[in-house]
């Protein structure tokens, strides 16, 4: 997985698509900021709620991560804004402590998109091995 999200309720405040995380992870039709503020004008800085941060938590990987079986790759660009690097290491951390086999790749001068020829390179090449790897021998036990 590519700078995957994996914890809808921890990057809706540290990213720069908190909109997406209120219509996608909380079923909210359009973003209207996460809260009013003191003077009841809307404040589109306030934290979620308690409901809303229980939804996206609910439509997050990793409220489902205990069903995981599969060795998981991830590839996390560390200057990721979209999708913080947090969210990678946070799933490789609830993989790992599951004992599903988990590999972190990390991209330290790659963004989203990971598009740095020899980091794209890195990444899809591995991607290739894992796979060819589990398709010879689809042992979901075995180390990365």
């Amino acid at each position: 997985m590519r700078n995957p999200v994996t914890n809808i309720a921890s990057m809706a405040t540290v990213t720069d698509i908190p909109d997406w995380c209120t219509v996608e992870g909380a079923g909210i039709g359009v973003y209207q900021g996460f809260g009013i503020a003191g003077d009841g004008a809307e404040n589109p800085l306030a934290a979620p709620d308690e409901a809303m941060l229980s939804r996206m938590h609910r439509a997050s990987p990793a409220a489902h991560a205990h069903r995981v079986k599969t060795p998981t790759l991830l590839a996390l660009g560390k200057v990721d804004r979209r999708v913080p690097v947090s969210q990678g290491l946070e799933y490789y951390h609830t993989l790992k402590g599951l004992g599903v086999p988990t590999k972190a790749l990390l991209y330290p001068k790659c963004d989203h998109a990971i598009d740095l020829p020899a980091s794209e390179v890195r990444s899809l090449t591995l991607t290739r091995n894992l796979i060819l790897n589990l398709t010879a021998n689809p042992n979901p036990k075995r180390n990365l």
